[in-house]
């Protein structure tokens, strides 16, 4: 399911209204006892390594929602791959308690979308050339899946299912539970369920769903010499996907076995955030 601008705003506004409420809570008392609502000041934001940036607007809607009247410029482009740091972000100028008490969540936000979208772009730019197709899973952060997976499109992947009501992709558990691939397809198919995904751990599975017409096949936890007999087998007549433990490493070479998606949980659940800090200017 593609992610529309109008629900991406919906999960900012949320997210931002969620960790404002959690930082600051019933007020911030440092700047408040040291600064009156009129103060105001300048400040930048800063990336201090190397890395893509994500979530520039996430971080305007923090301040903003602090105080409408926040100026807030940038000065990096959204998706810009950024090799010399530091390397200022953005340009804040208003009040000074709109601007200090938006600080960390701020950052908390940039950091973490940027650093999804700099590991994301590390694993288009390890399969280039290949044309497969890099996608996120659900194993992202509760409560952030949608920005997160905004991230990853900003680094180059490709966004998969989005929740449990976006596509049938039949697992390992369910499989286990119904009986097995070819139990478990008659019954979605019974109830009209297509197109399908099943998830094959041996290739013995993928003959069998082969065999019953599913539309995808997930190759899960196999090496790429399974997965480069699974692409034979298959001979195009049912989309592959390679998933389970792949790395920076390894994707490479599942890449080249002929799939045509490699899904990547490390892409939102392993990420590191980047280092980015904020300074003040002037009063």
């Amino acid at each position: 399911m593609e992610l529309n601008e109008k629900e991406l705003e919906r999960s900012v506004a949320r997210v931002v209204a969620l960790a404002l409420a959690e930082d600051i809570g019933s007020g911030d008392v440092t700047t408040r006892a040291l600064f009156s609502a009129d103060d105001r000041c300048q400040a930048k934001i800063l990336l201090e390594e190397e890395g893509v940036v994500c979530g520039l607007s996430v971080a305007r809607e923090v301040f903003c929602r602090l105080d409408g009247e926040v100026e807030v410029d940038a000065v990096a482009g959204e998706g810009e791959a950024l090799t010399e740091v530091p390397h200022e972000l953005l340009r804040l100028s208003g009040r000074t308690r709109a601007l200090l008490g938006g600080e960390r969540v701020a950052l908390n936000l940039l950091g973490r979308l940027s650093g999804i979208a700099t590991q994301a772009r590390a694993f288009v730019e390890a399969v280039d050339g290949t044309g497969v197709a890099i996608l996120d899973t659900r194993k992202t952060t509760p409560g952030l899946r949608a920005l997160e997976k905004y991230a990853v499109r900003i680094g180059g992947g490709v966004n998969h299912r989005f929740g449990l009501d976006d596509a049938v992709l039949v697992k390992d558990n369910h499989l286990r539970l119904a009986g097995g691939v070819a139990a478990a397809v008659k019954r979605l198919r019974a109830a009209g369920s297509a197109p399908l995904e099943v998830e094959a751990d041996t290739l013995e599975q993928v003959e069998q769903a082969l065999s019953l017409g599913v539309e995808r096949i997930l190759l899960d936890n196999m090496s790429p010499t399974e997965v480069a007999r699974a692409v034979e087998i298959v001979s195009r007549r049912a989309k592959l996907e390679v998933s389970g433990g792949i790395t920076l490493e390894s994707v490479r070479a599942y890449a080249e076995t002929g799939v045509g998606a490699i899904s990547v949980g490390a892409l939102t659940h392993s990420a590191r955030s980047l280092d980015v800090s904020m300074e003040v200017l002037a009063a």
